[in-house]
């Protein structure tokens, strides 16, 4: 997908769209938008992100954090303490996706009632049957 300069993206596949693919599948999974969420808040500890974020494993907060920094989206800073300390922080790189993702997460909030009603829906109907 490029991207012509006017802010309108085309449909051609190219490797525009193959890198545009690869950061979408990173940033766009539920774990990231929801650390990428509330990093929004200001720095935090890796505990307080376990805690806030309701569901997630150890190891999956792990790689997900892992996967921004590599991405340049969140820093990580070790304070060498007893214990020891670490903060996860939103880049300059990371701020400017968190509007785009917060949209995002409030559109999920809000009309996560309608998306299950439609699951239920075409799972009652035995989904999409293949003529």
């Amino acid at each position: 997908m490029k991207s012509p300069g006017d802010g309108k993206m085309t449909t051609r596949f190219d490797s525009d769209c193959v890198a545009t693919r690869e950061i979408l599948s990173l940033v766009g999974d539920k774990w990231s938008v929801l650390v990428i969420v509330n990093l929004g808040q200001g720095t935090m500890r890796f505990s307080d992100l376990k805690r806030t974020i309701e569901g997630i494993s150890q190891r999956m907060l792990t790689l997900t954090l892992r996967g921004l920094e590599c991405d340049g989206l969140v820093s990580r800073t070790v304070t060498p303490t007893v214990p020891l300390r670490v903060d996860y922080a939103l880049t300059p790189l990371g701020q400017t996706l968190l509007e785009p993702v917060t949209h995002l997460a409030i559109w999920a909030q809000r009309h996560r009632a309608e998306v299950q009603r439609a699951r239920d829906a075409f799972t009652r109907t035995g989904g999409a049957k293949a003529k």
